[in-house]
């Protein structure tokens, strides 16, 4: 009886690696995906990446395959964040890098488990070649699309699709957005993983699979730079002359300035080139002025002077404070901070304002402060300040009509807040940034990165500017017509379309999305119902079967 348990008796194959060779065959894919990132770059490696950790996966049971999950997750996260330890120490580094590496192990189980259940409902060579792939994918989509939103706000960086700036594949955000990206890079791994298992079942049909293999690949590497959305470059498009301005100041939250009032004094200082040029609007960086224009009159006269000598208005960021309906202990108002960005015009003052929707936990506020401060009680009251999240829309509208978006810092890896720049009629993006304290890490050449898929994604030009760098001017395409030397104050001006195209990602973005989620989970539960039904059946059967047996 004994050989009923027997893993071809319960429809499953043995695991290709044992345990540990799979934990450390994952430990090294989570390294080389990292290198797939900037500042490395070298994208092809994600490929191969994805592909080892699958096969460490195939034919495990879900405590095992956690174990490699969490080997990958730890092995990639723990590097690709290193800058989050730069100014905070190893204590946040390591709780961001460890609730992410969590969400790896966890996928990883719902991996392990459709290579597990799917073979044995649908065995045949449609099931593991293009059922079991699509289903994987659209597991691994889900876990990115997941850790993106929760906890407090969730953590988008990291997703495989935004390794791929430079790619091939980077003709097909406009399409299918860094989901659906994800989503087609999974499944072509999967793919080959598949292939290459059939070759070890059937050595026979190995010439027609490598084929198959090869044809998959031709398709991905050529068809995408022939699928130019039209209407994301048109020639007679009206223009924005921007002067975007990197002051290079000491503008850290936990690095800050010698004195109160530098960083604005600096931004000024590097602004001063614009004067006599033609630019219809400036652009500062997130928190280029450390000194409130709203509250401190001196600051607000720099304001005005810049805008009225250069003859443009101002797009940049500063800390307001405001006094709403928030009360203390003894019933005294509290003031609520929120990180903005402001329209000043010249003699005028602010015309209009957006406040970042999305603080990110930990570094602009501690959520559930009192629970936390009990493990880190020094790091939690360093950060003092605690911003409000905004409520204003993310858009302005300047004089003439060109309608400009906002994107405060990690604005820009929130799929919901880039899409609704377009939907509230956004026609090029700023996205405004304060990488000062990470220092000189791959954190500011990671974002630009997603600044320019973000750019293909919604056919717009990101003008990427931030307070020490990286900043770059990114058009519609992807490619990048200005850029600035890092930690050096510098201008950057260029005309840019204002575009009105809805790309197919933006329109169905979510939905896309939410298609790659439903298959992979939708695929499993279904598999896992029929799988269990299957075995019901055939433990049913199993007594007469014994009775059969000499």
């Amino acid at each position: 009886m004994m050989g009923l348990d027997t893993p071809a008796a319960r429809g499953t194959r043995p695991p290709v690696l044992p345990l540990p060779a799979a934990v450390v065959a994952a430990a090294g894919a989570g390294l080389l995906l990292d290198l797939a990132f900037p500042d490395r770059g070298w994208w092809v490696t994600a490929f191969p990446a994805i592909a080892i950790v699958l096969v460490a996966l195939r034919g495990r049971r879900v405590g095992s395959a956690i174990l490699v999950g969490l080997a990958f997750g730890a092995a990639f996260y723990w590097p690709h964040i290193q800058w989050a330890s730069e100014f905070l120490g190893v204590l946040p580094w390591s709780a961001l890098a460890g609730v992410m590496t969590l969400w790896n192990g966890a996928a990883a189980a719902l991996i392990a488990l459709a290579y597990r259940w799917l073979p044995r409902v649908w065995d045949g060579p449609a099931g593991r070649i293009l059922l079991l792939p699509a289903v994987v994918a659209g597991l691994w989509t889900a876990r990115e699309a997941v850790a993106s939103v929760w906890p407090y706000g969730g953590f988008s960086w990291g997703r495989v699709a935004f390794s791929q700036s430079d790619s091939p594949l980077a003709p097909l955000f406009p399409w299918l957005g860094a989901s659906g990206v994800t989503f087609v890079m999974v499944f072509f791994a999967t793919l080959v993983v598949a292939l290459a298992g059939e070759g070890l079942r059937s050595p026979r049909r190995i010439p027609g699979l490598v084929a198959l293999g090869a044809a998959a690949a031709l398709v991905l590497a050529t068809v995408p730079p022939w699928t130019s959305l039209p209407g994301t470059a048109p020639d007679d498009a009206p223009t924005l002359r921007v002067g975007a301005v990197q002051g290079a100041t000491k503008a850290g939250y936990f690095d800050p300035p010698e004195k109160f009032g530098d960083n604005l004094l600096g931004q000024v200082e590097a602004t001063l080139p614009l004067i006599g040029e033609d630019v219809d609007v400036i652009v500062w960086p997130e928190g280029a002025s450390d000194a409130d224009p709203l509250r401190y009159a001196w600051a607000a006269e720099l304001w005005d002077e810049v805008a009225d000598r250069v003859g443009a208005p101002i797009v940049g960021g500063t800390i307001t404070t405001r006094q709403l309906d928030k009360v203390d202990a003894e019933g005294q108002p509290v003031p609520e901070y929120f990180n903005t960005v402001l329209l000043w015009e010249s003699g005028i003052g602010p015309v209009d304002y957006y406040d970042k929707k999305h603080p990110v936990p930990f570094g602009e506020y501690v959520p559930d402060r009192a629970f936390w401060r009990q493990f880190a009680p020094d790091l939690i009251d360093l950060i003092q300040r605690e911003y409000t999240p905004g409520t204003t829309d993310a858009v302005f509208e300047l004089d003439g009509g060109a309608v400009v978006g906002n994107a405060i810092c990690f604005d820009i890896v929130d799929d919901q807040l880039v899409r609704e720049i377009v939907e509230q009629g956004g026609q090029v993006v700023f996205a405004e940034t304060n990488n000062a304290d990470f220092g000189r890490t791959d954190e500011s050449v990671q974002q630009l990165a997603i600044a320019r898929i973000r750019a293909l994604e919604t056919a717009r030009t990101v003008v990427n500017i931030s307070t020490v760098g990286t900043s770059a001017i990114v058009l519609p395409d992807g490619r990048i017509a200005r850029q600035l030397t890092w930690y050096e104050p510098g201008v950057m001006i260029a005309d840019v379309p204002l575009l009105t195209t809805v790309t197919p990602a933006v329109l169905l973005g979510r939905q896309l999305e939410w298609l790659a989620c439903a298959i992979g989970l939708g695929g499993l539960l279904v598999a896992g119902l029929a799988a269990r039904g299957n075995r019901a059946r055939t433990t049913r059967r199993a007594p007469a079967v014994a009775d059969a047996l000499p």
